[in-house]
């Protein structure tokens, strides 16, 4: 499973979720670049036309998203990618989001445009209804749809259930003493009651905590960034030179950190990517849910998710172990020190014991959003799947059971393959975001129209 995960997540598919995003940018000539603005300004706009087609606001929608992007990964997979990649491996981060904004913007185009409406008259959308109803091969289309819902589900069980669960009775655990099984019991209970009102419930429930949990961690993040703030320009420098440099040394300790560009940038991007999941083509499936009026517009709305997640929440991360010299610190066993230990100690530097119970606050929070949002995306490969209304509750049932489960496993191998499923998704998205990108770009240019003709 490892072997199958070091090729999932190697440099072919590197290449291929940066291509992409390439391609898009200079195809819709930067647009989705040059209307971020306008996209943030969109986010906080008032629904004006709650008649419009769809389940939840377009702001609802976007939080949903980053329910189940903003994750451990913002605490964890940066510090992570900082030692194994270094220093640079951030920068990679930075520019692999900017990319992934086009990347996103067009998945979720594409699954506004060609979702579909089910029997409850709730929307079904994403890259399998796009696959589905917009090839011109039909068994090419379905066959990807297929794959691509198979994977989905797999991966909610995974990244979006277990690890995060597992997460929360870690934190607990060593923050309070709460034993796993209790926590484990809680958690899935209160992911029950809201998940088993469907998307309307979760969009109330993420529209309301998760732009509360981000800025309470962003908040927290520039609190230690000022603190640090002598080390900040050295920390930023390092950043560069080692994203960029043939080979580098830093480290916080000894300089114990070896690397080049080639790891930065492969560690860098790949913890990028699955942090905000630009072209996983997860995100777009809750983006179909959304009430709008143009394909487009909601496409804007959504890829700011990965400027929130990465430009900004994953920032906070890497900016505080940047300035805080821990970098590069060795442990009683002799390793460096990474992940969640790494920020903890990032954070403790500059607040004492505080900084552990902020990061492990963090890491609670993120991590129940995630279980709430990925439940949505499992859903919706299952309804693609097999498209009956007592298979979907039981599906939520089994779902909020495994969140138990997580809570009191070891979870090695539960890693890898969630990892790899994750990464498995990708390929048919991008097929299909290769395939319809003319649809994705005439979307783009005829919104452009109409939103000049307003201004």
């Amino acid at each position: 499973m490892k072997a199958i995960n070091n090729f999932v997540w190697g440099p072919v598919m590197l290449v291929l979720l940066m291509g992409t995003g390439v391609f898009l940018t200079f195809r819709l000539k930067f647009l989705p670049w040059r209307n971020l603005p306008y996209a943030l300004k969109m986010v906080f706009a008032k629904d004006k036309n709650p008649k419009h087609e769809g389940d939840i606001s377009g702001f609802q929608s976007l939080m949903t998203a980053l329910a189940a992007t903003i994750g451990t990964g913002n605490i964890v997979g940066v510090s992570t990618a900082m030692v194994l990649g270094g220093p640079g491996a951030f920068l990679w981060m930075w520019i692999s989001a900017l990319f992934g904004l086009s990347t996103k913007y067009a998945e979720s185009v594409l699954a506004v445009k060609y979702r579909e409406t089910n029997e409850n008259g709730e929307m079904c959308g994403g890259p399998m209804y796009a696959m589905k109803n917009g090839f011109k091969i039909k068994w090419i289309g379905l066959t990807l749809a297929f794959l691509f819902s198979v994977f989905t589900v797999f991966a909610s069980f995974g990244i979006g259930n277990m690890t995060q669960a597992n997460s929360i009775a870690e934190s607990l655990k060593n923050l309070f003493e709460i034993p796993s099984v209790v926590t484990g019991a809680v958690v899935a209970l209160l992911a029950l009651a809201i998940l088993i009102g469907g998307i309307k419930s979760i969009g109330k429930v993420c529209g309301f905590f998760v732009p509360k949990m981000a800025v309470f961690y962003f908040v927290m993040g520039l609190v230690v960034i000022f603190i640090n703030r002598a080390n900040l320009g050295h920390g930023i420098y390092m950043i560069v030179k080692m994203g960029l440099s043939p080979r580098a040394m830093a480290g916080g300790v000894g300089g114990t950190i070896i690397c080049n560009m080639l790891s930065a940038s492969r560690w860098g991007i790949a913890r990028g990517i699955f942090s905000n999941e630009a072209g996983l083509g997860s995100a777009p499936i809750v983006a179909a849910a959304a009430r709008t009026d143009h394909a487009s517009r909601q496409g804007y709305i959504n890829m700011t998710g990965t400027f929130f997640d990465t430009l900004v929440v994953c920032s906070v991360t890497g900016l505080v172990v940047a300035s805080s010299g821990v970098l590069g610190t060795v442990g009683a066993d002799g390793k460096l020190v990474t992940g969640a230990a790494l920020t903890i100690m990032a954070f403790e530097k500059a607040l004492g014991s505080a900084g552990e119970l902020i990061v492990g606050l963090g890491i609670m929070m993120f991590a129940f959003s995630t279980i709430i949002g990925w439940e949505y995306y499992g859903e919706k490969g299952m309804e693609y799947l097999v498209n009956k209304k007592w298979v979907i509750i039981i599906y939520r049932i089994v779902y909020c059971g495994i969140v138990f489960v997580g809570a009191n496993i070891e979870l090695t191998k539960v890693w890898n393959f969630s990892d790899t499923m994750n990464g498995l998704m990708a390929i048919p998205n991008l097929i299909c975001l290769l395939v319809l990108h003319k649809d994705v770009v005439k979307e783009c240019f005829d919104f452009e129209r109409i939103k000049k003709g307003s201004e």
